[in-house]
């Protein structure tokens, strides 16, 4: 690992579409990337809300999720832009840099606290002395790149941009530093990005406004027609089902001055990516597109009505399973079968690692056995439940017995007990099997450990388990 790259993400010798309110959706990230962008930022999202918000699986669109508790989705990533995005997290903004005490603690704790790179977004102090010390600071926090709007906080797009401010702070600090605020007077083409960088001294530079209107601005071949350009990010938000009010609102950025032409009012009129699509003649697009993605849905339905077919989620196999205990009416829990396995193999124990959701306070399990992982896609009432069918998950996966009504007798839990049935007097207090411990007995034992091999805080059941 070299000092400017932290994981797979480099931040030096790059262009950047930086973070913008309302552009940095999904459509314009992508296509920016398909136009030569290195990176791109997501629009800035206010972490207390990201917070509530649900990580969800949407195998139609082939993305992640990030869903609010009034359904809105708040974030949304695909393979395409994987190790390429950077997660803008907004807080108070450019008020905090009135206190760099407060930024200080907030980027340590984000670097301690993170496995990805961290970078910060800031404007310039009145003074260079103050900015100078402020970026110092910054760097001593373990951020992996400092992006620098050459701007003060109350400057606007029509002033200026410092750029002797950009290069003094690129000359004072190791890690990268990224230029930004060059789009109005200085960046209007590809080759303007290097120019910039070059009057910055910066390592990369990053691009708001001038990507807005144009994201072809990161093509090395030169700029394409905005009416082109338009139709390339339209075919993205259908195929990605983004908000039509998003869409509208990034088309209206890039038709600019003629938002007031014939297809600019038919744009603002439009209430639906269908209407929107109408305006610009891709029904057609729009038609198969939509067909297809119906298509992917009752696919995926059918998948569903046979839980028997796993899903990769990254590292993680899923399923869509609930815990129902009506089905298992035996003594022995998923659970218990997923650890007895274990133990006859002579593996390490499966390893349970849950989360509860706030907005309902449900819970979601991951089970780890032999290095992998499990997990369903539902989430649970409990915790029990939510272990129980992730161990169910990992089972089926596995193409093991799980105790579920009408299941095939396997052996496989029964084992250790016809074992002390053979060796031992023929006391039934004293011939309880590894597995089927019942509470009666636990209350009584003085050592639980014994019995079941684990550290237990409190008398359970074997279904407790």
């Amino acid at each position: 690992m070299t000092a400017n790259t932290v994981g797979r993400l480099c931040f030096r010798n790059v262009n950047a579409l930086a973070p913008m309110v309302r552009v940095g959706t999904l459509p314009t990230r992508l296509l920016s990337l398909d136009y030569g962008a290195d990176i791109v930022y997501s629009e800035e999202l206010i972490d207390i809300k990201m917070a509530q918000c649900q990580r969800v699986v949407n195998e139609v669109l082939e993305t992640v999720d990030f869903v609010a508790p009034d359904e809105r989705v708040m974030f949304r990533t695909c393979e395409k832009e994987k190790d390429r995005v950077v997660f803008q997290m907004g807080g108070m903004g450019a008020a905090l840099l009135s206190d760099p005490d407060k930024i200080e603690a907030i980027l340590r704790t984000l670097v301690k606290g993170v496995s990805k790179p961290v970078t910060c977004k800031i404007r310039i102090l009145p003074t260079l002395e103050d900015t100078l010390s402020l970026v110092k600071r910054i760097e001593n926090t373990g951020v992996a790149a400092i992006a620098v709007h050459g701007r003060l906080k109350d400057e606007r797009p029509r002033h200026p941009v410092h750029c002797d401010f950009i290069q003094a702070i690129a000359e004072a600090v190791s890690i990268p530093v990224i230029a930004n605020g060059g789009s109005l007077d200085r960046v209007k083409a590809h080759a303007d990005i290097e120019e910039f960088r070059k009057a910055t001294g910066a390592s990369s530079v990053m691009v708001a406004r001038a990507a807005m209107w144009n994201p072809s601005v990161f093509r090395s071949q030169g700029l394409l027609s905005v009416e082109e350009v338009m139709e390339e990010y339209l075919k993205y938000a259908i195929r990605y089902d983004n908000h039509a009010f998003n869409t509208k609102y990034c088309l209206c950025q890039m038709l600019r001055d003629k938002v007031e032409s014939p297809l600019g009012k038919q744009l603002k009129s439009a209430q639906t990516n269908k209407e929107i699509c109408e305006g610009y003649g891709l029904q057609e697009y729009y038609t198969k597109t939509q067909a297809e993605l119906q298509a992917r849905r009752e696919a995926i339905q059918t998948n569903h009505n046979h839980p028997n077919q796993p899903v990769l989620d990254g590292d993680v196999t899923t399923m869509h399973v609930k815990f129902e205990r009506r089905e298992y009416p035996g003594e022995f829990s998923p659970k218990m079968f997923l650890l007895e396995w274990s133990r006859k193999e002579n593996l390490e124990q499966p390893r349970y690692e849950t989360v509860q959701r706030s907005q309902d306070r449900a819970f979601q399990s991951m089970v780890t056995m032999t290095g992998k992982k499990y997990r369903s896609t539902l989430w649970e009432k409990s915790k029990k439940y939510a272990e129980q069918a992730s161990a169910i998950v990992c089972l089926r996966v596995l193409g093991l017995p799980e105790g579920r009504a009408g299941e095939e007798y396997s052996g496989l839990v029964g084992k250790r007990k016809r074992e002390e049935k053979s060796n031992e007097t023929p006391d039934k207090e004293d011939t309880t099997t590894y597995f089927g411990a019942r509470k009666r007995h636990l209350k009584t034992s003085e050592n639980p450990e014994d019995l079941f091999g684990v550290g237990l805080q409190k008398t359970c059941s074997a279904w407790d388990y």
